[in-house]
């Protein structure tokens, strides 16, 4: 593997050239530049991802994540001398992300053959709406309709309303999470073969591998899963419930764990009755179950609650919102949430690094960077471009 910085972190020996825009391949790039990778992200000049201006109010924040930790440059690949400069940064590369329409790299005379010429150890890491192969291949992708074709909308919502969505680009994430871990079992299969070879993540895909069992309970039983609300049907008590200033997610399914809030509520008598006795009793009684509890939440204060039945042992937690968080001991304790300096941006605080590994954990080095910050480290020191050549990119506009 390339030794390249001394960030901190488990990938701190890989190289990760970024390519395309938005959410998906940013947020595979922020997974290697999280724990360490030297993560090269290159944007068109003048422009630039348009994750910059994304994020609600006055002052977008969305890039200060999405680009933390990696490095920015530059580089026009509609132009000859830009797909050059690019390709000069794969031949000393581990791995190369993109997330443009399927044909786009081979369009520009850069696919995985020509990448492959120039850097047999690369890998390639391409995420998509349906993949590189398919009829659906050519199709423009975005995360909601991967989420809609993978299922996952379908059960979002209420019952009697129409497929609602997660305020998050869930499909982004996940087809990103998978090609992370695509990428890292390429390298890691690298190491015996000493090539690289193609990762392909696609946004339907993702979604429908965290689909559990939906599809053989539809082909061995005849079942297709509805919406359901705030309930998972069959999994009772597990909900949120009515307090009387707020709402707290109960989660006592499990059979030991009924029996412990049965005590606590005073209803030994549930343990046995036959309606609530077992997993199936109480999912075929789920909404009776959920109404009786509600009726001896709603007077009750949450914090009351929730401290009840930590003592109880009946896993139970408050439906947060980030004001909440950020006053959590639990957050606060394990530094979930970190403070990041930033030149421009006052009070910035954004998520940790995770997951937490014990002897290289990851870091948070820097917020996302301007655009083409990096094009005279990178640019000279990496590739070895002259203060001349440099500028006649920049008065070209190639970068």
């Amino acid at each position: 593997m390339t030794q390249t910085t001394q960030r901190q972190g488990a990938l701190n020996d890989l190289r990760v050239i970024e390519l395309g825009q938005l959410i998906a391949g940013p947020f595979c790039g922020q997974l290697f530049a999280d724990h360490g990778a030297d993560v090269i992200k290159v944007e068109a000049p003048g422009a630039g991802d348009p994750l910059r201006d994304w994020g609600r109010g006055d002052i977008p924040t969305w890039w200060a994540v999405a680009g933390r930790n990696k490095r920015c440059v530059t580089a026009d690949m509609r132009k000859p001398e830009g797909r050059d400069l690019v390709l000069a940064l794969a031949e000393k590369a581990d791995v190369l992300i993109e997330n443009f329409r399927p044909g786009t790299l081979e369009k520009w005379s850069m696919g995985h053959d020509v990448l492959k010429a120039r850097n047999p150890r690369l890998v390639l890491v391409r995420v998509s709406g349906f993949g590189q192969t398919g009829p659906y291949a050519p199709r423009a992708g975005y995360a909601s309709v991967g989420e809609a074709m993978g299922g996952m909308r379908h059960l979002c919502g209420e019952p009697d309303r129409p497929p609602s969505r997660a305020g998050l680009s869930l499909g982004d994430t996940l087809a990103a999470s998978f090609a992370f871990m695509g990428a890292l079992m390429a390298l890691k299969e690298r190491d015996r073969s000493g090539e690289g070879q193609v990762v392909d993540s696609a946004i339907y895909e993702a979604v429908l591998a965290v689909m559990e069992a939906t599809v053989p309970e539809y082909t061995v039983n005849g079942e297709i899963r509805g919406r359901t609300g705030a309930k998972l049907a069959g999994i009772a008590p597990s909900n949120v419930y009515p307090c009387a200033d707020g709402d707290l997610l109960i989660a006592a399914n499990q059979d030991s764990v009924f029996e412990r809030l049965c005590r606590f509520m005073g209803r030994e008598d549930w343990i046995r009755d036959p309606r609530f006795v077992d997993h199936r009793a109480r999912g075929a009684n789920q909404d009776l179950l959920d109404g009786l509890i509600a009726d001896w939440t709603r007077p009750q204060k949450v914090a009351d609650l929730e401290a009840a039945m930590i003592d109880a042992g009946v896993p139970a937690g408050r439906i947060n919102r980030a004001p909440e968080m950020l006053a959590d001991p639990q957050f606060a304790a394990r530094e979930a949430i970190i403070d990041v300096p930033h030149p421009t941006i006052p009070n910035l605080k954004m998520q940790n690094v995770f997951p937490k590994l014990s002897r290289t954990p990851g870091e948070v080095a820097w917020p996302g960077a301007a655009l083409g910050a990096h094009n005279d480290d990178v640019y000279r020191d990496l590739l070895g471009l002259d203060a001349a050549r440099l500028d006649a990119l920049r008065n070209a506009k190639v970068i």
